[in-house]
């Protein structure tokens, strides 16, 4: 697609990023490989709700040939899964375009109101404390959820019943036996809240197979809520922190969520032509999913037999499997388990509906992906739904309670753990 896009007007108001914007424009063909995977276009069924409808209506704003406004009624319902970068043969970087353009949509047109509000949305869910409290005071008005506005009453449904007690933990973990490697871990944001089991569980299985595992407490946010709303110098305030939280001699900074992960991956990009660049693209080279770290380096724990075959189907987190590429890793540790079957879900490339605040914007588009992904798991036959990410595990969790499905939604390395402990269930957690 050839373009016309004023690249050198346009750097002083966009950045570096323009040009990333104007490459992923000018590879699209218009194929339309990219609409059997876009999960809006198969939820809308419109041409421009669709990767290469949004790439001509963003090209057309950048070209000065359409107005901003008119365009975000499409551009805003997008999930920012990348579902359409896997099945895109032209190689475009649809997320390197998205990002930047939202970050210009922000500082053209959004509302001092519609800013602040998403200004304290993502503040409040890149803080572990105030995500508790306000999950706390969630908890409190859930039973009146019927009366809130949709995007609220979806949020109020996702809460956990109950939420689980603050955890902490070690800022070192010894290795069990020979030190094979010693890594940091990225903790988290709404996941110390709603599943601190899931840092305990990754921090166990990789003691057991020898790595010492690093829990700076210096660190924070990763920005992955702000940078995909387009608040790019939030996204940066917040991930600055990690920047020098993360020793020198670590082999890898390790992530057990995804959206985290690619954001981290991320981390050079954000900060390119600003402050701290040189730091922030040596921490992104170092960061790796946790199970794709494991998976390299090779299980030394040998994993118990269970006592019955355990049906399992993996769910690929989008910002796992398309933004980081990781799919193989996930299977081969789970299939590593003695007595797992593990099988696969149909479509398997469409998003689940979670993608960060996706509920609170787009509730109804987010429960209708939600309900179709938890049918097609619930087909499987399987018992246990594993996960890399805490959004889809949460999502996928009460989609299959409202289908009244009797299927635990796990993470990988809790499945991991259960099973070294000899504690791997066949339905959903007590």
């Amino acid at each position: 697609m050839l373009h016309r896009i004023p690249v050198e007007r346009l750097r002083a108001e966009v950045g570096p990023g323009i040009d990333s914007m104007a490459e992923a424009v000018s590879r699209c063909v218009h194929c339309g490989f990219c609409l059997a995977t876009c999960p809006t276009y198969l939820t809308l069924g419109q041409e421009m709700d669709s990767p290469r409808g949004r790439i001509f209506l963003m090209k057309e704003v950048l070209e000065g040939g359409l107005d901003l406004e008119d365009t975000l009624v499409h551009i805003d319902p997008c999930l920012g899964c990348l579902a359409c970068e896997t099945s895109c043969p032209s190689g475009v970087e649809y997320g390197h375009l998205l990002h930047p353009f939202r970050a210009l949509a922000e500082t053209r047109r959004r509302g001092a109101l519609r800013r602040a509000r998403r200004h304290i949305a993502i503040a409040v869910l890149s803080s572990p404390v105030a995500f508790r409290w306000m999950a706390r005071l969630g908890g409190l008005v859930r039973p009146l959820r019927a009366l809130a506005p949709a995007g609220m009453r979806s949020a109020l449904e996702l809460l956990p019943a109950r939420l689980a007690r603050r955890t902490t933990w070690p800022e070192v973990t010894s290795a069990q036996g020979p030190r094979r490697a010693r890594v940091g871990l990225l903790t988290g944001c709404a996941q110390q809240v709603l599943a601190p089991d899931i840092q305990s569980a990754t921090i166990e299985v990789l003691q057991r197979n020898g790595v010492e595992v690093v829990v700076p407490r210096g660190q924070g946010c990763c920005g992955a809520l702000a940078l995909h709303a387009g608040h790019q110098r939030q996204a940066q305030r917040l991930a600055a922190r990690n920047l020098t939280a993360f020793p020198d001699d670590l082999d890898a900074v390790l992530t057990h969520a995804a959206g985290c992960g690619s954001a981290l991956q991320e981390t050079g990009r954000l900060f390119a032509g600003a402050d701290h660049e040189a730091a922030a693209c040596r921490l992104s080279e170092r960061v790796v999913d946790a199970s794709a770290f494991l998976d390299r380096i090779g299980l030394t724990a040998p994993l118990p037999p269970l006592a019955q075959p355990l049906r399992v189907v993996y769910q690929d987190a989008c910002h796992l499997a398309h933004a980081q590429g990781v799919r193989a890793a996930p299977r081969r540790l789970l299939q590593a388990i003695p007595g797992v079957e593990l099988v696969e879900v149909a479509e398997p490339e469409v998003c689940c509906g979670s993608a960060g605040s996706y509920n609170l914007e787009h509730p109804q588009i987010a429960g209708e992906l939600g309900e179709r992904k938890a049918r097609n798991l619930a087909t499987t036959g399987a018992r246990i739904v594993a996960s890399g990410n805490i959004g889809c595990i949460t999502q996928v969790a009460h989609h299959l309670r409202a289908l009244d499905e009797p299927i635990a939604v796990r993470h990988t390395f809790q499945v991991l753990r259960d099973a070294y402990r000899e504690e791997l269930a066949s339905g959903p957690p007590q």
